[in-house]
């Protein structure tokens, strides 16, 4: 059996999970727990627009961003 996430309140004393399990009774289950952000996710749109220009780098990362991200070597340039 893989891992399973569930919806449960912590009432003071144990959990009430919202739907039924097809789990074994009477069996000791190791749960992990994560308190649910009540944060709403930011779309990606929103987050683009609100880091536009933020971000500082290389003046040449655009043309040589295989060389910043993967360590290629820098293309040679045209001097012409």
């Amino acid at each position: 059996m893989g891992a399973i996430t569930v919806k449960a309140i912590y009432d003071g004393s144990s959990f009430k999970v919202h739907e039924p399990l097809d789990l074994e009774p009477n069996t000791e289950y190791l749960l992990t727990v994560e308190k649910k952000s009540s944060e709403k996710p930011v779309h990606t749109i929103e987050f683009l627009i609100q880091n536009a220009g933020t971000i500082s780098g290389p003046s040449d990362f655009s043309e040589e961003h295989d060389h910043y991200l993967y360590g290629t070597p820098k293309k040679s340039r045209n001097t012409e």
